[in-house]
């Protein structure tokens, strides 16, 4: 069984894909960038206030899947830069202070609409 998730509450996908996909007691989230659910345009500001506002979305995707952020096991991060690495990873921490997931870090050559970090998750499914 495999479950399409969607919610109003973080950014609409971009292109042929699903916020998140529940399935086998896991959510698989799809990378999300700073993107303002409201706008659908990338937030201004730099790495720090970026991260905060994919974390927000991430958490919001996996609250409608039935996880949350205290669920996540896996994370991958995608860095426009890898010089941004300690003010990313300062934000990151405090969103996952508490055992934090496992996480690969990787620095690229672009993100979709140029944004500055993206981050996907797969979490324990813990509801619904």
């Amino acid at each position: 069984m495999r479950d399409v998730i969607a919610t109003d509450q973080a950014p609409k996908a971009i292109g042929p894909y699903s916020q998140a996909i529940r399935g086998a007691g896991l959510v698989f989230t799809s990378g999300q960038v700073a993107l303002d659910p409201a706008t659908q345009q990338v937030i201004t500001g730099d790495v720090a206030a970026q991260t905060a506002r994919v974390i927000q979305n991430l958490s919001e995707i996996l609250e409608a899947a039935g996880s949350g952020l205290g669920k996540v096991v896996r994370t991958t991060v995608f860095l426009k830069n890898m010089s941004d690495f300690a003010v990313m990873n300062g934000i990151y921490a405090e969103f996952f202070s508490d055992a934090p997931p496992a996480r690969s870090t990787i620095e690229v050559a672009r993100l979709p609409k140029d944004a500055l970090v993206e981050v996907e998750a797969i979490a324990l499914r813990t509801k619904g």
